[in-house]
């Protein structure tokens, strides 16, 4: 596509599907397709700030609890890659609408659960449906904008995944408050319905078919490298959460260390079939584009530090000092709007920072978080303190996000869209995965020791500290070398 095509669109007439020859307006389709990245990622986070009231009504464990958090996330993590393929092998714009589809029916199961069992089912196949059309948000971006438009159009889809954690908070508190008609918790999920329906009424309209004449690379899905990548992840995963409440048994350490043979057999799987003329789920040319394995990293560590973060911390807000779902949401609105400002305005900063920012930003949010400690440690509210370190940690998140994914996919060709998209969505989805689960752990064990006058204060200094940490290593990560 050239950039003439884009200044000069033309809109499809309503009812009719848009081809290559008839193109919507550039900023409808962006903001079509980044509602439903938005969609998706708000269910990632919503959760968390409803998870006192689920325990309560559905009487859920706790390492149940945590699968309804983490259960999304899991198969989302793990089909990602495989949603990617299959937009290269459906086209992009049917493997969106059959992803939208399945999630908004997930979405009204969630809604209307009777059974923790059978919330955490839903919630997998919600993360399903996630996995199925997200991949395709980033291949439509790189494939119908180009030059400076496809950079604005990154920074945006940035913006949205840095605001999306702390807004689903905020609105998840504000949802659980308002009890609609007595619902509690079930609007968290039935909120995405109207949402999901009228994108699957407007999307068709909009998303253009792939242009004429451009060949697509029909790959198959190597199955295999699914199938020990999935296995991977799931071994990963399940000790992660499961382990604390079953007290850390012999299976989860078993469990933990097939996971890192399987990773090393999934690599291994992946060369041969690279160096055998086939197609691996993740492309050799998108790991070897300048700075993408560095993105990866920072990522990875960034989502896993906020994802952490926003799951303990409301757990702190709502079962440790008693707050509001409401009161518990709001609070997050202040790292919100920082973390939207900094993934929105970082291009405005002299080009000679971008290869700090990272690192910069991630010892801002180290910085921010042991701050946290402090404010927290005692059991007082000290509302002042805790906006400023809330405020400093989200524009230090955003600051190590934003940049960090936009220049690593502003390397990548056209034709590896798919392929970069899956990618680094599975390395944003795992880091968010491990941060619910291992900060999770350690604060949900923290708080289980007697001894301590405010438990649960005493959690979330020592789980702060362990977060300071975690952004610590992520700044030495980002680090240009």
């Amino acid at each position: 596509m050239t950039n003439s095509a884009l200044s000069t669109p033309r809109s499809p007439v309503l009812g009719r599907e848009p081809d290559a020859g008839r193109r919507p307006p550039a900023g409808l389709l962006l903001g079509i397709i980044l509602t439903g990245q938005f969609m998706a990622l708000l269910d990632v986070f919503i959760v968390n700030v409803a998870a006192p009231t689920i325990r309560t009504d559905l009487n859920a464990s706790g390492a149940g609890l945590q699968l309804v958090v983490a259960g999304y996330s899991i198969s989302y993590a793990v089909l990602l890659i495989t949603g990617a393929r299959i937009g290269d092998l459906w086209g992009h714009r049917r493997a969106m609408l059959a992803g939208l589809a399945l999630f908004t029916v997930a979405s009204l199961a969630c809604g209307l659960a009777q059974s923790t069992g059978e919330l955490i089912a839903f919630r997998i196949v919600q993360g399903a449906g996630s996995a199925l059309f997200v991949p395709q948000v980033l291949s439509l971006i790189q494939r119908n904008f180009t030059g400076e438009r496809r950079v604005r159009a990154l920074g945006v889809y940035a913006a949205v995944l840095s605001s999306g954690a702390a807004i689903g908070q905020s609105l998840g508190g504000v949802l659980v408050s308002a009890d609609l008609f007595g619902t509690g918790w079930r609007p968290v999920f039935l909120v995405n319905v109207p949402i999901g329906l009228a994108l699957l009424v407007l999307a068709p309209r909009v998303i253009p078919r792939d242009a004429p004449g451009v060949p697509e690379r029909r790959r198959g899905l190597d199955v295999p490298g699914l199938v020990v990548l999935g296995a991977a992840v799931t071994l990963l995963t399940v000790p992660l959460v499961l382990g604390q409440e079953e007290g850390w048994p012999v299976w989860g350490w078993v469990s933990l260390g097939l996971s890192a043979v399987l990773f090393g057999v999934f690599v291994a799987l992946e060369a041969r079939l690279a160096r055998g003329g086939g197609a691996p789920l993740v492309s050799g040319r998108v790991l070897r584009a300048p700075g993408m394995v560095r993105a990866a990293a920072v990522i990875g560590l960034t989502m896993a530090v906020n994802a952490g973060f926003m799951f303990v911390f409301a757990l702190h807000m709502q079962s440790g000092l008693g707050e509001s779902a409401l009161h518990t949401g709001l609070t997050f609105v202040a790292a919100a709007v920082t973390f939207g400002i900094a993934g929105l305005y970082w291009r405005r900063l002299p080009q000679r920072s971008y290869g700090v920012l990272a690192s910069g930003g991630l010892l801002l949010a180290a910085a921010s978080l042991a701050g946290l400690g402090l404010v927290t440690r005692d059991g007082g509210q000290h509302e002042v303190g805790l906006l400023v370190v809330l405020a400093g940690l989200g524009a230090g998140l955003g600051l190590a996000f934003s940049p960090t994914l936009t220049l690593a996919l502003g390397q990548v060709a056209p034709e590896d869209a798919a392929d970069a998209s899956g990618f680094l969505a599975t390395v944003t989805q795992l880091g968010q995965l491990i941060g619910v689960a291992t900060f999770g752990t350690l604060f949900l064990n923290r708080v289980a020791l007697a001894g301590h006058v405010h438990p649960s204060a005493h959690a979330i200094a020592i789980t702060a500290a362990a977060l300071a940490a975690a952004a610590a290593v992520g700044a030495v990560a980002g680090l240009r070398r």
